[in-house]
């Protein structure tokens, strides 16, 4: 069996070319731009250029390809965007109207004198020709993990995404709850855009699929605390056998090693709350099961600025999966694909 595993950052797309029948080291892996980079360099191209836009595609991530759309406005210039696009930058329209982005149709885009950009979290024809090149045939079979806020029009998305969190683990939900395969909740726009685009694909969130890449083959004890530090997103768990007993999710560009240190053992001794994160900046903090942090087993930490916590004063150990910590995500795909073939196998 082959699959393709795509973990979708703000700073870069890791992609693992999974095949059965190797090591798995000696599979083939990427690490490129993330889509949002590789947009907001069109978006500015268009800009200095002097160009008028129009967007059109699936909703995206946003960031860095947001902040250029901004930037284009300021600059005098045009933006068009037909819906899905538009909800790229915020899930309220009326928002995204005011800040002079003009929502069009699929017609109308067509008909415009502007440069079009393609708006997607994966360009499925980009990579079927960069694997092309060197021989490598597009799989069938693909796995993606996408931070997904949510549909939020009319709330904070932070806590519109936290609490679909919470609700989760307060219910006694593992690991394997954060796994859809058909059965996408509506409210995760962002993972519905990637499933129009590769039909079948299993979908997770990029924190989770972290979370899970970094635990097989770390011969971590349990319970174990797991932090993954992103390029935009910091998020830590404890996880026990599979089952997550508590959470917190922060920015990591407001991490500090001592700050991290504090966070982490209050997760672990039930003293950290939501309110403290949420009204530092952060997504939120639930703990449904404290296990005190004398009892955590490993605490493992991944992610590209996982180099914040060198200066920990905690015992801790730099998680790298198959000796690439890059592709800690796609390995968290990857296990959650194998480990769905597993359940369809027990139910026939």
């Amino acid at each position: 069996m082959k699959l393709l595993a795509i973990d979708v950052g703000m700073g870069t797309q890791d992609i693992f070319l999974y095949d059965s029948k190797k090591n798995i080291e000696n599979c083939f892996k990427m690490v490129l731009p993330s889509q949002t980079q590789i947009i907001a360099q069109r978006i500015s191209r268009e800009t200095h250029a002097g160009h008028a836009i129009v967007l059109s595609g699936e909703t995206m991530g946003g960031g860095p390809c947001a902040w250029a759309i901004r930037q284009h406005i300021e600059a005098g210039l045009g933006v068009y965007a037909t819906e899905r696009a538009a909800l790229t930058v915020n899930d309220n329209l009326g928002k995204v109207k005011d800040m002079g982005v003009v929502i069009v149709s699929e017609e109308e885009a067509d008909e415009l004198n502007a440069t079009r950009i393609e708006m997607c979290d994966v360009d499925k024809p980009a990579l079927k020709k960069a694997l092309g090149i060197f021989g490598i045939s597009l799989p069938n079979k693909f796995a993606v993990a996408v931070q997904d806020h949510g549909y939020s029009p009319g709330v904070s998305n932070r806590v519109f995404r936290f609490e679909y969190f919470r609700d989760i683990i307060k219910n006694g939900g593992g690991l394997n709850s954060f796994i859809y395969k058909g059965n996408i909740p509506e409210r995760f726009s962002r993972m519905k855009a990637v499933e129009r685009t590769l039909s079948g694909a299993l979908l997770m969130d990029t924190g989770f699929a972290a979370i899970r890449g970094a635990l097989p083959g770390a011969d971590a004890k349990t319970p174990s605390l797991v932090v993954n530090i992103g390029n935009g997103h910091t998020l830590a768990g404890v996880v026990d056998n599979g089952v997550v007993l508590s959470l917190f999710e922060h920015h990591t560009h407001r991490m500090t090693a001592g700050k991290l240190d504090d966070y982490l053992m209050r997760l672990c001794n039930g003293t950290l709350g939501f309110k403290e994160i949420f009204d530092d900046g952060g997504h939120g903090c639930y703990i449904r099961e404290a296990v005190g942090f004398d009892n955590i087993g490993s605490i493992l930490v991944t992610g590209p600025n996982r180099s914040i916590m060198c200066r920990s004063h905690l015992d801790i150990r730099f998680a790298a999966p198959y000796g690439d910590m890059m592709l800690t995500g796609c390995f968290g795909l990857m296990d959650a694909y194998l480990n769905y073939l597993e359940n369809q196998k027990g139910q026939t």
